[in-house]
């Protein structure tokens, strides 16, 4: 249990860190393709940047397994984790990294209690979108017969290939550019089955919200007729007791003349009045 708990605090204190680096990834991943007429430290600065943050995940996902009580689980149950932070070492590729860095910080960002789904959902797509542009533009702009050779060219690329739209004006033609487009659609697939399933699930929880208030009110309207059936059998039953107990007639009165008030018990002579 205390295992336990200092993997929680682990995770809790270094969600912040490590989003925070992963921004620091994408900036690094973006300035030499965006301008790669950049000085060669830029260059150098970016990719020493893209391997310290490969790096502090990689760490993350040590000290978690060191953390964990039953390690043997954490490693079955966080295999993209593990082949997040080898897959780099594989092939010291800059899109292995990207994959790998858009795989851990999804991992932890999925873990944050405070970021929700819809918040998730958006930071994927503008990742994805991002990313996937960045990355293609990177493999098409040199290749012979591509047609992707600005940034802007490579955004709605993207944009059309996750929307699986596809309007076929701009098109990868390398192997590795059409390997991203396909992870592109994939990706833009179950993007868009979590959005609509999302929604489905909002107007469910809508309706069935409206359905128990109605059942609610229906419920209170019932015992509020019953309430008022038994106030009536009450004051029924009232009205005909009181009509039972009939009250005595009272004396008549003469007109002029006051009713003398009804005679006592003689009162008691004394001495005094015998002598008279």
């Amino acid at each position: 249990m205390k295992e336990r708990t200092a993997q929680m605090r682990w995770e809790a204190r270094m969600q912040s860190p490590l989003l925070g680096l992963a921004l620091a990834f994408g900036l690094a991943y973006a300035v030499p393709i965006v301008a790669p007429d950049a000085r060669p430290w830029v260059h150098q600065l970016c990719q020493t940047v893209e391997w310290v943050v490969w790096g502090a995940f990689a760490l993350d996902y040590v000290v978690r397994l060191t953390l964990a009580p039953y390690k043997w689980a954490f490693f079955r149950k966080h295999p993209l984790d593990l082949l997040a932070v080898l897959l780099p070492l594989v092939q010291p590729l800059r899109l292995l990294r990207v994959v790998a860095t858009l795989m851990l910080v999804g991992r932890r960002a999925r873990m944050a209690p405070q970021i929700t789904l819809t918040t998730y959902v958006a930071g994927a797509v503008v990742g994805l979108m991002m990313f996937g542009s960045l990355a293609v533009l990177h493999v098409e702009r040199n290749a012979p017969n591509g047609n992707i050779k600005t940034l802007g060219d490579a955004v709605w690329w993207s944009f059309t290939t996750m929307t699986t739209v596809g309007y076929g004006d701009h098109a990868p033609t390398t192997g590795l550019g059409r390997v991203l487009a396909v992870g592109l659609m994939l990706s833009g697939i179950a993007l868009l089955g979590v959005v609509t399933a999302n929604i489905a699930a909002w107007f469910i929880a809508r309706f069935e919200r409206d359905d128990a208030e109605e059942r609610r009110q229906t419920a209170l309207l019932e015992a509020l007729t019953r309430e008022v059936g038994h106030l009536r059998a009450e004051v029924a039953r009232l009205s005909e007791t009181v009509g039972a107990v009939e009250p005595s007639d009272p004396a008549p009165v003469v007109a002029g003349r006051t009713p003398e008030p009804a005679a006592g018990p003689a009162p008691a002579r004394t001495g005094s009045d015998l002598v008279q």
